[in-house]
């Protein structure tokens, strides 16, 4: 699990293909601290496994299944990372709970300044806006940020100077991908409530029979 506080931006060191899977190597500092082989690291708001290490760098493989459920395949040689190791029990949560399991990609439609801040309007098809509420937490590239307010296809969020200078959201441009996961309650809900309603149906029908 992870909270989305990115704790540093790394920088992608290689890029490795092997048939569908990606390997990714990338240069950081505060986030090889006591990181063992086998860890977990959002990468991106991403939950990638380390599976070799350097003094100095990590790197993550990438199945098919997340290359195409994230903008992992648009990364590029130099390209910085929002870097967050997994949350220890016991430490304060100062963002919201997240598993780094992307539930798609939104596109940045606009960007504008808001005195020194930055307000970002991201679309997302409509089988993830579902998940999307007025004032509810949403994590962008794996930063943990509320909701500004919501459109049909689309939601605005508010960038404090601080998040421009300590995550990747300050360098986003209009049309750039950006990995969007919601919040789990919301999908826990969605869920139960179907698997009520399907109930219900079931025994409807064998009242029926």
């Amino acid at each position: 699990m992870f909270t989305g506080i990115v704790e540093e931006m790394g920088q992608v060191a290689a890029i490795r293909q092997t048939g569908e899977v990606y390997s990714l190597t990338i240069d950081a500092t505060k986030t090889m601290e006591d990181l063992k082989i086998g860890d977990s690291v959002a990468v991106n708001g991403i939950c990638l496994t380390v599976v070799s290490m350097g003094e100095s760098a990590f790197t993550v493989e990438v199945v098919p299944e997340t290359v195409r459920r994230t903008n992992v395949s648009r990364l590029a040689l130099g390209r910085r990372v929002n870097l967050e190791r997994a949350l220890s029990l016991g430490k304060r949560l100062g963002g919201h709970l997240l598993s780094g399991h992307i539930d798609g990609v939104g596109e940045v439609k606009s960007i504008q300044g808001e005195g020194e801040g930055k307000v970002i309007r991201i679309a997302a098809p409509d089988r993830m806006m579902r998940y999307v509420i007025e004032k509810g937490s949403i994590a962008v590239d794996g930063v943990s940020l509320t909701v500004m307010d919501v459109e049909e296809e689309s939601l605005r969020i508010a960038l404090i100077p601080h998040t421009l200078q300590v995550t990747t959201l300050g360098e986003l441009q209009v049309g750039d991908l950006v990995n969007l996961e919601f919040d789990l309650i919301g999908k826990y809900v969605e869920k139960l409530l179907w698997r009520g309603e399907e109930s219900v149906l079931s025994t409807s029908r064998k009242g029926r029979d």
